[in-house]
């Protein structure tokens, strides 16, 4: 799994439950990096923080969608921000993610998304 956030502490934090819940795990500060790092790791799941300087994370998944080999476009992805509510999550979702957390991000929620996704995508109900 591929974990892009530009604060240290959160990054720290998300990596750290995937790991413990058994995930590999490879963490960047920027969008920037994502874009270089995705074909040579070949994530099979994203999580994305919104807010981050230079490229966000609405920009990352645009360039993910449209820029990418297309392996990667339909590369699964969550995205993490600050401003929840209904109006947010559709706009997250309408962006490209599957799926949307709100901060600060409960490490339980966070690998139920996870697990739901990955069940979705093999077929698993």
């Amino acid at each position: 799994m591929l974990i892009v956030d530009d604060e240290i502490d959160s990054r720290s934090f998300l990596a750290f439950v995937l790991e413990q819940a058994g995930a590999e795990v490879v963490s960047l500060s920027s969008a920037i990096e994502a874009l270089r790092l995705i074909p040579q790791f070949q994530p099979n799941l994203l999580v994305s923080d919104i807010g981050m300087p230079e490229m966000d994370g609405y920009m990352l998944i645009d360039c993910i969608r449209r820029q990418l080999p297309s392996q990667f476009q339909t590369l699964l992805a969550i995205a993490l921000t600050a401003y929840a509510g209904e109006a947010n999550e559709q706009k997250v979702l309408q962006a490209g993610f599957q799926k949307h957390l709100s901060k600060p991000i409960d490490p339980g929620d966070l690998v139920l998304a996870i697990v739901q996704l990955m069940a979705s995508q093999s077929g698993i109900d």
